[in-house]
């Protein structure tokens, strides 16, 4: 029997306060339920436990959906960046993600102040080391301490804490980060009750005194200062903005570390589980491609005024010895110091097959889910679960309908079918790749996709959503003159013939002159003296709104067809099944489609769709079954 020295009551318990666990926590406290936040140490908030950077491809896109949502992940990194690039530029605006690098220590002092202004939100220090349910359902949790602390729902987002394991060389440690204790008993006491887990591992690189650091030997890599930001209620970032740098392996590395191979945990047999594969460490590049006689390393800045920098592209669990020894070989790190090595982790995570959409257990109700624990890896990943969790803990403290998203509707709504839909057999990572609705799914309309639902579920505020309801206002005008502005060939053609386009023969409507690729807003602002009016007169975020709407006209066409297909996948997401079938029996589809079918238990013929091992011929076959 547990001794239990104190009691609390609350509508939701979030225990862990990593990047899941904050946004959880905000999410349900801003949406009315009183909540507690669990977390080990109040003083590491949010810890960036490996690169101190926010955003990248298709991870930016994350980020602007946890915003426009009423997520506080874009708000902190807009006050503490210390550098800012719009990825993939050279691309269409599909895929440009925003990246941040962020100050380390000022990112958890801002994610700390967020928490202690956010109504209807308590801390509390402790470890948590058990699940309490009682007639099936999670009913609360137990802690180290003695803590008992009663919930309607609880959610788990431990990161990388359940019983984890570092590993440098041949020495292993348990913990959760370096210098931070593992959490033990609270994995056993979650699968008693039938939730499955297994292990994964990541890893982070060496941290490097910059004082030791040859710049005169790196490129230097600059960020981007424009009106570009993760918050759609962004102001202009207030830290001082840094430069990062690049410099590249050489064979005189490769050979130092392939010579400490047999100390490697993941090549000696120490670490067994699976890592990310997209970001590997150093000596799996090597191995993975030894005809490769350089790989590109970022330094980066780990805040505005530390001397501390991380290495990115470096994460590696050799003994230390060898991985500082390599480094040595590059010229600019020729002197190097370093405030520690690089190492590896493994930890516990929980099948995400067993979570429905609203990231609740199908095994345990009112048992929630997010982040590192459904085996993904990412502060963005872990910030958006964080958000559906929190957003659907609250609904189901009320009993209204779960909060899901669709796959044409957000990137998050991609990563949770995903999740609940495939499983993982490896940390899970999103890249564009993924979502088959990229045109649908850009950074610059995250607003327009989910704020109004958000203001509707009660998380987004009044102030929030009339500041997209006034955007949306001045897009629509700015969209409406050029439909209606008429361009005649002698007073352009000069223009057009610089922009290496050819000359009107017939006049023609503005908007049409946009589609051409050589033909901008600014340059169509020149033509067309009421658009330029129209654009200057704008309160604020001019550049913002003129880019929505300039991508809204520019490809009206590619956005309009795939919005086509998505409609028709509704029809599928619209015919629900669960319920309805008894697969193990069913001998109209294939055996693997039985065996996955009935191990998903899909709520809708689209996720079944979408189940590997599930044919069309199987689909059809279902919707005969079932009349349609």
């Amino acid at each position: 029997m547990r001794l239990v020295m104190y009691k609390m009551k609350y509508d939701v318990v979030v225990v862990g306060g990593g990047h899941a666990g904050c946004e959880a926590a905000t999410a349900a406290a801003n949406m009315g339920v009183s909540t507690l936040l669990v977390t080990m140490d109040m003083n590491k908030i949010a810890q960036m436990s490996c690169n101190p950077a926010v955003g990248g491809i298709a991870k930016g896109q994350i980020v602007r959906e946890i915003d426009a949502l009423g997520g506080q992940m874009g708000i902190v990194t807009d006050a503490t960046a210390i550098q800012f690039r719009m990825l993939n530029r050279s691309k269409g605006p599909a895929v440009w993600s925003p990246r941040a690098q962020c100050d380390r220590g000022k990112f958890i002092w801002k994610w700390r102040e967020v928490l202690d202004h956010t109504p209807n939100l308590d801390i509390w220090q402790d470890q948590v080391d058990e699940l309490l349910v009682e007639n099936g359902e999670a009913v609360g949790v137990h802690t180290i301490w003695g803590a008992e602390i009663r919930a309607k729902c609880v959610i788990i987002t431990a990161g990388t804490f359940l019983n984890g394991l570092l590993h440098i060389g041949r020495c292993q440690v348990p913990g959760g980060r370096i210098a931070e204790p593992a959490v033990a008993r609270l994995t056993e006491s979650i699968t008693r009750h039938g939730i499955s887990t297994a292990r994964m591992k990541t890893g982070t690189p060496v941290r490097i005194d910059r004082r030791s650091v040859h710049f005169e030997d790196m490129e230097i890599q600059e960020g981007e200062n424009d009106f570009h930001r993760f918050s759609f209620m962004g102001s202009d970032r207030p830290l001082q903005q840094l430069t990062c740098w690049i410099c590249y392996t050489n064979p005189e590395v490769h050979e130092v570390l392939l010579g400490g191979l047999e100390d490697s945990p993941l090549y000696n047999g120490q670490i067994q589980s699976i890592g990310p594969r997209y970001c590997p460490s150093i000596e799996t590049k090597l191995m993975t491609f030894p005809e490769r006689g350089q790989h590109m390393l970022f330094l980066e800045p780990e805040g505005e005024t530390t001397n501390e920098m991380y290495l990115n592209g470096y994460s590696s669990s050799m003994p230390m010895d060898v991985q500082i020894a390599a480094l040595r070989k590059i010229p600019a790190l020729r002197d190097l110091k370093v405030y520690r090595p690089g190492y590896a982790i493994e930890y516990d995570f929980f099948d995400p097959m067993q979570l429905n959409h609203s990231l609740e257990s199908k095994v345990v109700p009112c048992l929630f889910m997010a982040g590192q624990v459904n085996g993904t890896t990412g502060y963005e990943e872990a910030g958006g679960q964080g958000t559906v969790a929190g957003i659907n803990a609250a609904i189901r403290c009320g009993g209204g309908n779960p909060f899901v998203m669709r796959r044409d509707e957000s990137y998050i709504g991609v990563l949770i079918d995903d999740l609940v839909t495939k499983g993982v057999d490896e940390p899970y990572r999103m890249f564009t790749s993924r979502a088959e609705y990229r045109i649908l799914l850009r950074q610059d309309d995250a607003d327009a996709r989910l704020t109004e639902r958000s203001y509707q579920l009660g998380l987004a505020t009044r102030e929030r959503y009339d500041h997209w309801m006034e955007k949306k206002e001045h897009i629509r005008h700015i969209i409406q003159i050029c439909e209606e502005s008429h361009i005649r060939p002698k007073e352009v053609n000069g223009m057009l013939e610089s922009l290496g386009t050819t000359p009107l023969h017939y006049g023609c409507k503005a908007v049409d002159l946009l589609g051409r690729p050589q033909v901008s807003l600014n340059e169509l602002m020149q033509m067309v003296p009421a658009l330029a009016e129209a654009v200057a007169s704008l309160p604020n975020r001019r550049e913002e709104i003129a880019e929505a709407a300039e991508v809204l006209m520019k490809y009206k066409g590619y956005i309009e067809r795939e919005r086509l297909v998505a409609d028709k996948m509704h029809r599928l997401e619209d015919i629900k099944i669960r319920g309805h079938f008894d697969y193990p029996n069913m001998t109209q589809i294939s055996i693997e489609a039985r065996q996955k079918l009935a191990r998903v238990n899909p709520e809708t013929l689209a996720q079944a769709s979408r189940i590997p091992g599930v044919s069309p011929s199987d689909i059809n076959a279902m919707l005969v079954l079932m009349g349609r």
